[in-house]
């Protein structure tokens, strides 16, 4: 939507409301949001609609399975299943000092998302 967002998170407020892990449903509601915006009609909504309702808010996912294949999907031998390790600790990231900045961001983000769908609405009232 702008070139401040973050595409790595997901929102976690949609409309002023908090948002969990969403669903098909709210992705799906902000795929019509968004074609709405771009003046179709919201039953109009695009693949690069829904994919882009997909990334504002559920954030960039980058941990997808790999395919199974009649190669990889056969068991070849059972594993005995034991942690060697205990691992360790996870870097801190970086953009942690600037997760207020990334908040304002994001909401200043919805609210323009916002005011473009209620902007959109007024004009098809007006027109129809």
């Amino acid at each position: 939507m702008s070139d401040h967002s973050h595409p790595a998170h997901g929102r976690i407020s949609v409309h002023g409301d908090g948002v969990g892990a969403p669903s098909p449903d709210a992705v799906e509601r902000r795929a019509r949001e968004i074609a709405t915006i771009a003046g179709r009609t919201p039953n109009e909504f695009t693949d690069a609609d829904w994919d882009q309702a997909r990334l504002e808010l559920l954030g960039a996912q980058t941990n997808t399975a790999p395919e199974e294949t009649e190669e990889n999907a056969e068991v070849v031998e059972e594993w005995n299943v034991v942690a060697s390790s205990l691992g360790h600790r996870a870097p801190r990231q970086e953009d942690d000092d600037n997760v207020g900045e990334q908040l304002v961001a994001d909401g200043i983000e919805e609210a323009v998302h916002d005011q473009m769908l209620e902007a959109r609405k007024e004009e098809r009232e007006q027109e129809g």
